[in-house]
Parts: C-alpha cells; structure tokens; sequence
C-alpha cells in the first residue's frame, strides 16, 4: 500500500494553478468539543518525509511531522465552535471551519485540494474534492496531521478542567467511558448538544427534573 504523493499537486500545477492548499478536518464525529480544520500549503522543494493520513501514524509520529511541517509549509487553522456545529450542523460547521482555515493563509491559494466527497460552499477559490484525500495527497495529509494534533491539544486542555471524561485520552469521542462519564456527571458546555447521546441525556434530565 503506498502513502500520499505529489500527483493531484503536479496536475494542479500543469493547469496553470501555481498556490495549491491541502484542506482537511477533525473532529466530526465527537460528542465534545469544536471542529477543526487546516490549510497547508507545502513548499516542492522541502516536502516532510513520511506524510499519511493522520489516522495511519502514531501519536509521537504525528507531533514530529506536524513540527517539521509548521517549519516548512505555509499553515493556517481554522474552527467552528460547538455553538456554531449545533446551530448549523456539524457538516456545515466542518466547512465553515475549512473556509476559515484557508482564508487565514498568507494570501488565498489558486487551488483547493480538498478532502472528502463535498467542496465547502463559501469557499472562494477554485477547488476540488479528493474522497480519502489524506491518503492520496501529501497536502491534505499536512493538513490532517497538522488538523489531528491542534485539536488533541485543545481537548487535553479542557480535560484538565472538566476531568471525569477522559478528554485527554478520548479526543470527545463517544469511547464507552466517555458515554459512562455523561450519564454519571452530565453534560458540560463544551458537549454538542445536538448530538444524539448528549441530547438524549438532557431530554432524560429535563423530564426527570419536570
């Protein structure tokens, strides 16, 4: 199985695109926490070795390769918080998060790569949608990894303040402790409440409590 390569960045390149973003987020399917995204724009000529999907790689091999691609690439970030992913949804909330990460970039690429089956709406530049990208474009990897370790950064800061859910270890995501937590200590602020198991709990509460 080979990783990621330059091919989608060259064909981009041979159609006159000359700034060319990998896009990518994280953090969809928690019950905790906002959704982030990032824009990577790498340099031809310094590409970190070992680029992948940030799933594939170990956590210390992501922290390497998310410092050798801060040093190198062009990098911006961008957010939706968990107000904006339950007032809008969390797909609209992860496009919104990848419109903010590419319009944070030094100056607007010519060319989006990005990852998944949907280009977000608001996006201003041409662009293209890569099903599995983080698997096939060295850009979109950058950006996941970049993506994968900024949002575990965010979500071991706040289980230092709402310990009990295992934050630090679970992302926000639904593990079998997390679920335990929110039934044994409710929910917090930085839960989505529009998310099933969360809603549910409130639902359960609000007619326990009426």
């Amino acid at each position: 199985m080979t990783g990621p390569d330059y091919s989608y960045e060259q064909a981009a390149l041979e159609r006159g695109f000359k700034r060319i973003a990998g896009v990518d987020e994280v953090g969809r399917g928690p019950l905790a926490g906002p959704v982030m995204a990032c824009a990577v724009v790498l340099d031809i000529g310094s590409i970190p070795e070992g680029l992948n999907d940030s799933k594939k790689l170990t956590a210390k091999r992501r922290e390497v390769l998310s410092e050798a691609i801060m040093a190198c690439a062009e990098v911006s970030i961008g957010e939706a918080s968990v107000e904006e992913i339950d007032e809008i949804n969390i797909l609209r909330a992860s496009h919104l998060a990848m419109e903010r990460a590419v319009a944070g970039l030094q100056a607007p690429p010519d060319h989006c790569l990005i990852d998944g089956n949907l280009i977000p709406k608001g996006l201003a530049v041409s662009a293209e949608a890569i099903i599995k990208g983080d698997g096939k474009s060295v850009s979109i990897s950058a950006a996941s990894i970049v993506a994968k370790i900024r949002r575990d950064y965010v979500m071991s800061t706040l289980a230092q303040h709402y310990p009990g859910y295992g934050w630090e270890t679970n992302a926000g995501y639904p593990s079998k402790s997390h679920r335990l937590a929110l039934q044994n200590l409710g929910v917090t602020p930085h839960h989505r409440r529009s998310f099933k198991p969360v809603h549910n709990i409130l639902y359960q509460q609000k007619n326990v409590s009426g």
